[in-house]
């Protein structure tokens, strides 16, 4: 499952990033994205809560990774794989 499928108030865990579709005009690479998204904590093990969507269409997503609140494109979070524990 994909961390850009859930809605407000899902939780889960963090189970690698796979990037697609990143590669079009004026987007950043698979690699590229990848680095970004470990940096900012997205790693192999680490609990997710997702706290509130935009209101137009979804985005941005903001999430509580770990002890830390990230805001994430959900085209961005489409290249999160995740467990889920509960969906609202």
């Amino acid at each position: 499952m994909r961390l850009s499928d859930l809605g407000t108030g899902a939780r889960g865990l963090i189970k690698g990033i796979l990037p697609e579709g990143h590669d079009g005009p004026g987007e950043i690479g698979h690699a590229e994205l990848e680095r970004r998204l470990l940096e900012i904590g997205f790693v192999e093990g680490a609990r997710f809560q997702i706290l509130h969507e935009g209101l137009v269409g979804r985005d941005p997503m903001a999430l509580r990774l770990d002890d830390m609140r990230v805001a994430l494109r959900r085209r961005e979070a489409r290249s999160i794989v995740i467990e889920c524990d509960a969906v609202p």
